[in-house]
């Protein structure tokens, strides 16, 4: 078996650079260089999804973008807010 390259790049430029690098290499390798991360994850949360015209979507991306938040999370404001003007 050839011996790989043990330096792992600063960077890749595309997600299909990453994907060649893992497929010639043995992550098991490197298990000296992973840094341990803690993450936190809500199981709670549910996700639903509902249906939008395009341009609906392109004003709710474009207004999102201006917000600077998430398409999903503008949505779901929006609908909350409406909801409870609506009761």
């Amino acid at each position: 078996m050839l011996k790989k390259d043990k330096k792992i790049p600063d960077e890749f430029k595309t997600y299909e650079e990453a994907a060649e690098f893992w497929e010639s290499h043995d992550s098991t390798e490197y298990l000296d260089r992973l840094e341990d991360v803690e993450i936190k994850v809500d199981i709670q949360t549910r996700h639903y999804l509902i249906e939008l015209d395009e341009n609906s979507a392109r004003l709710l991306q474009e207004n999102a973008s201006k917000k600077g938040i998430s398409a999903s999370h503008l949505a779901s404001k929006l609908v909350k807010k409406k909801l409870v003007s609506a009761g």
